[in-house]
């Protein structure tokens, strides 16, 4: 009887599955245009270079990128941000189109050649802009390239845009279509010096114009431009900055301007308050984050010792934050004085992964000093995070493996040091210092496990007077029907999950039960178990959203519902075996480009040819020891790429395809790690092939 209303159960549940996997609120779609998939990642001139950025700095800021191992780590950006331009009276000075002019004293070999010396690296280079239309283009009168408009055309004189440096920017009236003419040629212009990024400055809620306009001539250049903006944007319009842009910053400058020379130049560049004021806006903004679109936190600020601004505890904390945030991670300091010390805050592998997992951290506790961030990796581990913000003063926090989103044990790793710390049975505390952070890997030994007792009871009462309960006891719900107990659960990913119920009847009659899954429910028999201290399980198997999900038992019957022990939770999927590649973390020229063929309708290109072009993927293995690997790909003719496990020693292979929109495969077999591996894909001499997909045999 059981098994047949089990059965029912299971087919009312599917049959539902639309409803119950849905998402309480549909989140906004990312931007489509195949970049940033992972955070940035990289270096930007306005913290330490700040109002004078020159040629022979850029190029220093460059080769400091490369030499320090930095590049390697995937930092891969030289962005080159604002007073580059040349001004006089009237404000930016112009080309003969109407487009900012480039100082030249500043830049004599031009932007094209900064870009090419950049590129020659294995780097990307990024630029600046804000909106508008210069003063000096409409008195002028330049025309627009291209069309038959002129700049009087296009330009409202009545209003003018945010601009930093030299102002008179004023408005582009988008009624005209020279106006989007006008931006189009901007962009084809940077596109042809080889910009790969492009920060547009000065955006609020009254440019989303100039936003959509912007986002429509990046695209139409045909160049892959990661598509930044900046700053302290509202979080009123979130969903249109997720829409058209891979990054958008969620505050003001991330700089103190306390240092002693104009304009607050010099170090510091940035001290505690400005660091501690981001985790809240990290939290209001964290539903909004996923891959293609990042909040952006401003500037990483490490890289200069222990000199001044933040001491070393505060720096690991800044760290820890943005790789919880999943923030790009543009470095803001001198790096060619770069310490020993945070260097090796910045190339430390586990706080990149965390930062590139594609997953916004959020926070779960926030009492005084005292904060704790969770988020939870594909591969089912949590990443938990706890800090004291304070000035002063060691404080102890603590955090229950419930808070985090599971039960039951779990090995913990220190991601800063490397070290495990052993199985820690059901919470975690750390005693730390002033402006100190523990970062933690958490990943579950077992089922996850909510005990009755610990849940939402009506109509009925805990006790403990019947033995075999797990926990501290069970729950005996009233005589009554309408009692209940529901559970809040959390699942990684929505799909199909087991929901096993353990309970015990020791009456003469079946005690039927309304199981309700995120509001959706169908009854199913409870039988007698002989005995009250005789517990059995039943398991059923229903659809789960990825995140919180409520499953409520309650009785139907004027008898009750049986005494009700815990309900444990398991995946029915297994892990995931395929992985895209352009899920993967990827280093120097290496870009996601569209593949109609391909898995995922994408693939990776450009790697290769240099040792800093490259693919990282995170994979998972249920055990240690050789696994074969295949890896399909597109590619011309013959090409060889390596495979390095986990910085092992690589494994070469050769792919040989008919072209680059049709995918072919080759099986390696490299030694892989219990848990979390990772896969570096790679050639330092020559091309590889495109990456399309990696399955695990």
């Amino acid at each position: 009887m059981l098994k047949r209303k089990l059965a029912s159960l299971v087919t009312a549940l599917a049959l539902a599955g639309a409803a119950l996997t849905a998402a309480p609120s549909t989140p906004a779609a990312a931007s489509d245009n195949g970049l940033s998939i992972r955070p940035a990642m990289g270096w930007s001139s306005w913290s330490f270079v700040r109002r004078w950025p020159d040629e022979t700095k850029m190029k220093a800021q460059a080769d400091a990128l490369v030499s320090s191992g930095l590049s390697a780590k995937g930092y891969v950006y030289i962005n080159l941000d604002d007073f580059y331009q040349k001004c006089d009276a009237n404000g930016f000075m112009v080309d003969s189109f109407g487009r900012w002019a480039v100082d030249a004293a500043k830049f004599p070999s031009g932007i094209k050649a900064l870009a090419d010396y950049v590129h020659a690296k294995g780097l990307k280079f990024g630029f600046y802009v804000t909106p508008g239309i210069a003063k000096n283009a409409v008195t002028r009168n330049t025309p627009v390239e291209g069309t038959s408009y002129h700049a009087a055309d296009i330009a409202d004189t009545t209003q003018t845009h945010k601009n930093y440096n030299c102002k008179n920017m004023y408005r582009l009236k988008y009624s005209h279509p020279g106006a989007q003419a006008f931006i189009n040629s901007w962009a084809n212009q940077m596109a042809s010096w080889g910009v790969d990024y492009l920060k547009i400055d000065g955006v609020d809620a009254t440019t989303i114009a100039d936003v959509e306009a912007w986002d429509r001539a990046l695209r139409a250049t045909g160049r892959p431009i990661n598509f930044a903006l900046s700053n302290n944007l509202p979080i009123a319009q979130a969903a249109t900055w997720k829409r058209l842009a891979n990054s958008w910053r969620t505050q003001g400058d991330v700089e103190c301007y306390c240092g002693p020379g104009p304009n607050g130049s010099g170090f510091p560049l940035t001290d505690w308050s400005h660091i501690s004021s981001r985790f809240n806006s990290a939290a209001s903004w964290q539903p909004h984050a996923g891959p293609g679109g990042w909040n952006d936190l401003d500037s990483l600020q490490i890289g200069n010792g222990d000199q001044v601004g933040i001491n070393a505890d505060q720096r690991r904390s800044h760290m820890t934050l943005w790789a919880m945030a999943a923030t790009p991670l543009l470095l803001g300091t001198d790096l060619t004085a770069l310490t020993s010390v945070d260097l090796a805050m910045l190339t430390n592998d586990r706080l990149i992964a965390v930062n590139q997992d594609g997953v916004a951290a959020q926070r779960i506790i926030s009492s005084g000093v005292n904060q704790v961030w969770r988020k939870r990796e594909a591969n089912g581990d949590y990443i938990v995070a706890l800090f004291n913000t304070g000035t002063s003063g060691a404080s102890t926090v603590g955090v229950t493996w419930s808070q985090v989103g599971f039960s039951g044990p779990a090995e913990v790793t220190n991601l800063w040091s490397g070290a495990a710390e052993g199985t820690v049975a059901s919470s975690y505390s750390a005693t730390l210092r002033p402006g100190e952070t523990r970062l933690i890997r958490a990943r579950p030994t077992a089922t996850d496990r909510y005990e009755a007792e610990s849940a939402t009871i009506s109509q009925g009462v805990v006790e403990s007077n019947h033995a075999g309960y797990s926990g501290t006891g069970f729950v005996n719900y009233d005589n009554v029907a309408g009692s209940s107990v529901s559970f809040q659960v959390n699942a990684a990913a929505a799909g199909q999950a087991s929901l096993t119920l353990r309970y015990a009847n020791g009456t003469t009659v079946n005690r039927p039960m309304t199981i309700a899954v995120n509001g959706t429910s169908t009854t199913v028999d409870f039988p007698v178990t002989g005995a009250w201290t005789t517990w059995q399980s039943a398991t059923i198997t229903a659809p789960l959203n990825a995140g919180a999900n409520t499953v409520t038992a309650t009785a139907t019957t004027a008898n009750g519902g049986p005494n009700l022990d815990y309900l444990d939770l398991a995946s029915t999927a297994p892990p995931p075996s395929a992985y895209e590649g352009e899920a993967g973390a990827l280093s120097g020229a290496a870009v996601v480009s569209s593949c109609t063929a391909c898995s995922g309708g994408s693939k990776v290109r450009f790697i290769g040819n240099a040792p800093a072009n490259a693919v990282t993927l995170t994979v998972t293995s249920a055990s240690a020891g050789p696994r074969e690997v295949t890896i399909a790909g597109t590619v011309g003719g013959t090409r060889s790429f390596s495979v390095s496990a986990n910085g092992g020693v690589p494994v070469t292979a050769t792919l040989t395809g008919p072209d680059f929109n049709t995918p072919v495969t080759t099986t390696v077999t490299v030694p892989l790690n219990a848990g979390t591996n990772t896969l570096r894909f790679f050639n330092d001499t020559a091309y590889a092939p495109d990456l399309d997909r990696v399955t695990l045999g």
